[in-house]
């Protein structure tokens, strides 16, 4: 199994990459993210690499950190997703973005990758909200768990509520919200979470 491959950047096209390592060019299919993140051809590239093999194929799937890999690993085990529907998802959300929008359990967000109708987003939120929880990916995810998991409750849900209300989206509110929470503490008023998370938005 191949786990990282450095080398050469070759050539690349919409979803892949040919890394040339020791005169050897790797197909290596990935997100739009980490393609961006690549050099130009005759450029060197670092990939993590994961190795799906199959009675007809084996397939190499590349990517820039360790993180967009875990949310590549996370989202193969939704009934749904398979690899290139992964992938798709990686390019439309930011492993950040996945965590905060899965926290926010916002499935509009998720349906921004192509291919993610209503109803697979609300399978990914629903399986993966407490499996995220593994992966500490930013602010939203620490905010989170000081509440066992991934989510927040009480005042918290309220002001997230308070401020979807003014127009603000679920994923932006709840990241707001997550950070006011750790700023003022876990026994803040609504309206001092509210206003908080008001000031990081407009920020």
């Amino acid at each position: 199994m191949i786990g990282k491959l450095s080398g050469q950047v070759d050539s690349s096209g919409e979803d892949w990459v040919i890394v040339d390592v020791s005169g050897v060019g790797y197909v290596l299919f990935c997100s739009a993210r980490s393609l961006a993140s690549l050099p130009a051809p005759g450029g060197r590239a670092s990939l993590l690499v994961e190795t799906h093999v199959r009675e007809d194929h084996i397939h190499l799937y590349g990517f820039i950190d360790q993180a967009e890999r875990d949310w590549f690993r996370l989202l193969g085990t939704v009934q749904g997703v398979g690899a290139k529907m992964a992938l798709a998802i990686l390019s439309a959300l930011s492993p950040q973005e996945l965590i905060q929008a899965i926290a926010a359990q916002d499935k509009s967000q998720l349906t921004r990758a192509s291919g993610v109708g209503p109803k697979l987003a609300a399978r990914i939120v629903a399986e993966l909200k407490d499996k995220a929880g593994g992966l500490v990916l930013g602010p939203a995810a620490v905010a989170a768990a000081s509440d066992g998991g991934i989510g927040l409750g009480g005042q918290s849900e309220d002001a997230v509520s308070a401020l979807v209300n003014l127009g603000y989206g679920r994923s932006e509110a709840f990241g707001a919200v997550a950070l006011a929470s750790r700023r003022l503490g876990e026994t803040a008023p609504l309206e001092a979470l509210v206003k908080e998370g008001l000031k990081e938005l407009v920020a």
